[in-house]
């Protein structure tokens, strides 16, 4: 068996397992004085209904953006505000422990990270790291996760080095986000100020990174790679454009952990094309596989895509209102039938059902308050 058949039996399976019809939501915040945010938010959600309930604050934090949750279901992570040893605050990785009667979260401890301006977090598929991306200085740490889920000290880190083409946006690196491999043995780091994925192995067993060879994938200049995306096959990685307004889809060698690019296309009508303004924020894959979504965060917008499984790329399907101001963040939740897009200025959030056969977006019409929304993650609870 192949390491991509391994990796595509891995996510049908987890998928399965947690496909459920009672959820719990969380939401990340970029909390401040001026959106009224304090910290996590949390809902419940039926998808069988597609009752979705009004947020309340799980628990106070500070800027808790990004969020992961353990493969456990006991643990969630932030990247947040923390409290470094001469009482200042600083940028760092927040664990809490889940009570899932309530939804209530617990702080078990925080860790500080050697970079500036924290944006997210991802948890590997042991439960056993936790990656951290700063955008401020344009570096990447990890931290090994412990029984308990608290996290230890930052155990490897890396200051990314090198500029990109837009002297405005691009004259340093601005990591924004590491994802892991659905065989989880690399990790994917999105550098918007240098329009590359840099490419990392990992080591579960101590939390730690090590630089890959090849060490990094380029994307197209200028465009500023932001978020990434895995197959259910494990075959290719989607990448969102932020400056550029396209998303970028590489074939993927799973021994050797490198990317290839097979295609960019425009996240947005072809009307709209060339305007500036504009930036991109996620991607999401659906659990088929077939479909492709990019929130278009100041164009309002969500862009569909049909994927062909056969070569991976894209055809646009639809450009759906997002019924909010600035998606920052969208999440498909674990069955596919939903989407929960998370609007940044608006302080809302919206529901969207699924088409199972076109993979097409509609609004359910169920729109919740959320202040400062960003991310968004689901908790099955059956």
């Amino acid at each position: 068996m192949t390491r991509s058949s391994i990796a595509f039996a891995f996510a049908a399976l987890t998928t399965t397992a947690i496909a459920g019809e009672n959820f719990l939501v969380y939401f990340g915040t970029n909390g401040n004085a001026k959106n009224g945010s304090k910290g996590i938010y949390v809902a419940r959600f039926n998808t069988a209904t597609g009752e979705l309930t009004q947020p309340e604050l799980a628990v106070e934090a500070g800027a808790p953006g990004f969020l992961a949750i353990h493969p456990t279901k006991k643990y969630l992570y932030a990247s947040s505000d923390v409290s470094l040893p001469d009482g200042k605050k600083g940028g760092g990785l927040s664990a809490f422990s889940i009570d899932k009667n309530s939804g209530k979260l617990s702080l078990i401890n925080q860790s500080a990270t050697a970079g500036v301006g924290p944006c997210h977090v991802s948890v590997d598929k042991t439960g056993k790291m936790a990656t951290i991306s700063n955008y401020g200085s344009g570096s990447v740490g990890s931290f090994a996760i412990k029984e308990d889920g608290a996290l230890s000290p930052e155990v490897s880190f890396f200051q990314h080095e090198g500029s990109g083409a837009d002297p405005k946006r691009q004259a340093g690196p601005h990591a924004h986000s590491v994802n892991f491999s659905l065989d989880n043995r690399f990790a994917f780091a999105c550098d918007l100020g240098l329009d590359k994925v840099l490419i990392y192995k990992i080591d579960p067993a101590t939390g730690k990174m090590t630089p890959n060879e090849p060490a990094f994938a380029k994307t197209p200049a200028g465009g500023g790679p932001r978020h990434l995306a895995f197959h259910p096959s494990g075959k290719y990685v989607f990448v969102n454009n932020e400056m550029g307004m396209s998303e970028t889809v590489f074939s993927y060698d799973a021994d050797k952990g490198a990317l290839t690019e097979i295609q960019t296309i425009s996240t947005l009508p072809e009307a709209d094309r060339g305007k500036p303004g504009y930036s991109t924020a996620e991607t999401v894959v659906h659990p088929s596989g077939r479909t492709v979504y990019v929130s278009n965060r100041t164009h309002d917008t969500i862009a569909v895509f049909a994927c062909d499984p056969a070569t991976g790329k894209l055809t646009a399907l639809q450009n759906v209102p997002v019924e909010g101001e600035v998606p920052r963040n969208i999440c498909l939740d674990p069955t596919g039938k939903w989407l929960i897009a998370a609007h940044q200025n608006s302080g809302t959030a919206a529901l969207f059902k699924v088409d199972q056969d076109s993979g097409k977006l509609t609004f359910s019409g169920t729109k919740v308050n959320v202040p400062g929304s960003i991310c968004v993650r689901f908790l099955a609870l059956d």
